[in-house]
């Protein structure tokens, strides 16, 4: 009887302790959103709350936790800023400003997304950042894709964060809309280096838009991160 109430006892302990540390995480969790909403109140909370979710999913699947996270709501026009950096650690905006997506998807709207080289348009989903190099645009930034089938072949494509003439505020009086790219998150060359300095090496950049295929198919979004171990693993991420 002795024997059982201890192993009782311990079980108790035990689930207590783990209800404990999933309530400290779940508090966690929503203390940083409402933080970054308060910061941001013009980003659409779908979006940062799936940025939140992709990000901590592939965190408890072994990427390494980042120090910031980008968010690209490209549900609003090109004329919006809307690309927002956020530090992770003081729970705190860094930067908005503006940012292009690709010709092929859309006008001053997005609305078109693909993983797919040449198509010219932007990817959807979770990326993680790496290298900053000196490349044809100048100070860029390299990105892993880490979603299969939606924006994994990141590299292959070329997609990278660098500076472009064209994201210019100037080009929506003249044509109602900025500059494209041929599927880069181009930003303004005044913030460009601003921009890559705080997201190299390793942080997060979630593009999100409310697209029924990805949101039900997304590996971080619907946390089957199984589907994109691969790719994390692969890139040391």
């Amino acid at each position: 009887m002795l024997t059982f109430l201890r192993r009782h006892c311990l079980a108790a302990m035990t689930l207590g302790a783990m209800c404990s540390s999933a309530f400290a995480a779940d508090t966690h969790d929503q203390t940083l959103y409402n933080s970054l909403a308060h910061a941001a109140p013009e980003l659409n909370p779908q979006a940062l709350q799936s940025a939140l979710n992709a990000m901590q999913c592939a965190v408890n699947s072994g990427a390494k936790q980042a120090e910031r996270l980008a968010v690209i709501d490209y549900s609003q026009p090109s004329t919006a800023r809307r690309l927002w950096i956020f530090d992770l650690r003081e729970k705190s905006l860094v930067l908005r400003d503006l940012v292009a997506h690709g010709q092929k998807s859309g006008e001053n709207f997005a609305t078109q997304f693909s993983n797919r080289v040449g198509s010219y348009q932007s990817s959807l989903g979770l990326f993680r950042t790496q290298e900053s190099y000196q490349g044809s645009h100048g100070y860029s930034l390299r990105m892993d894709g880490l979603e299969p089938g939606f924006n994994d072949r990141a590299r292959d494509r070329d997609i990278v964060i660098h500076a472009a003439d064209y994201v210019n505020p100037l080009w929506s009086e003249r044509q109602g809309r900025i500059g494209r790219s041929q599927g880069c998150p181009a930003v303004r060359p005044q913030v460009a280096r601003q921009v890559i300095d705080k997201l190299k090496d390793g942080q997060f950049m979630f593009s999100w838009y409310p697209d029924q295929h990805w949101l039900k198919a997304s590996a971080y979004l619907n946390c089957r991160p199984h589907l994109g171990t691969d790719i994390l693993t692969a890139n040391g991420n």
